[in-house]
């Protein structure tokens, strides 16, 4: 019995999120359905991160386990045949030992955020960027961006119904850069609280319109009150951007 590690992307819209719920479809539901019609296993697949409604993916990391040893490219090329009209694909699969898991195993998640920052509404891109019309200062959301890296009790950019035991997490890294007509939020840490993300992005575009300080916003993470949180960016510009893992759990077999 082979496990499978995965990596997929997605177009988060027409899903109620990764994981598998009873008012609608999910990525994970999705996958399952189309492994089942591939192989004929009813099986679970274990995804890395719990993307909200909505959310997109570029890079989530998933694994799977099967009764029979298929090639990684097989997998990959049959399951994505069997999830046509469904805007979800498994980029790359490749078999790993049973020590990897794709949640347990992660040593840091990556997030991007796309500010879409002009004045005209996004057409081709629309649903995949929050566009904000007035003017945001790049330079100011980055410097007060790094007030947040490290270790924090995170509870103002919690979601009320998170589930996690602590609302203490380590945040590695953030980088708020414009790119043209757009301003990218890089952000990377082990794990994350529900919607935290979305919760820093939006507080921070409050810095950039020039509504609160950098103090405001160290402010704010000091209070650890959830009232205190700037509006909370939507959905549209999040990607799960990548997953890593130690070297020695990757594979050589792959595809």
């Amino acid at each position: 019995m082979p496990r499978y590690k995965l990596t997929i992307e997605y177009d988060g819209r027409p899903f109620v999120g990764w994981q598998r719920q009873s008012n609608g479809l999910s990525v994970q539901q999705a996958l399952e359905q189309a492994f089942f019609s591939f192989c004929g296993e009813t099986l679970f697949v274990q995804g890395a991160g719990r993307t909200d409604a909505g959310v997109h993916a570029r890079g989530q990391a998933a694994h799977v386990d099967l009764l029979k040893d298929w090639r990684p490219d097989v997998v990959r090329d049959a399951v994505n045949a069997h999830l046509v009209g469904k805007p979800v694909a498994i980029t790359s699969a490749e078999k790993v030992d049973f020590s990897f898991g794709a949640r347990f195993s992660a040593i840091k998640r990556h997030y991007l955020y796309r500010v879409l920052n002009r004045r005209a509404p996004p057409t081709v891109d629309h649903g995949f960027v929050w566009h904000v019309k007035r003017r945001l200062d790049a330079d100011a959301m980055h410097a007060a961006a790094q007030r947040l890296v490290g270790k924090h009790d995170f509870s103002t950019f919690r979601d009320s119904e998170c589930q996690a035991n602590s609302p203490v997490r380590t945040l590695d890294r953030i980088v708020v850069a414009r790119a043209g007509e757009e301003i990218h939020f890089e952000v990377s840490a082990l794990s994350f609280l529900h919607r935290q993300v979305r919760s820093m992005v939006g507080s921070l575009e409050q810095v950039g319109c020039g509504k609160w300080s950098a103090d405001d916003l160290a402010a704010a993470l000091a209070a650890r009150d959830r009232a205190r949180c700037g509006p909370v960016a939507p959905p549209d510009g999040l990607y799960l951007a990548r997953v890593d893992y130690p070297e020695k759990q990757e594979s050589s077999t792959r595809a």
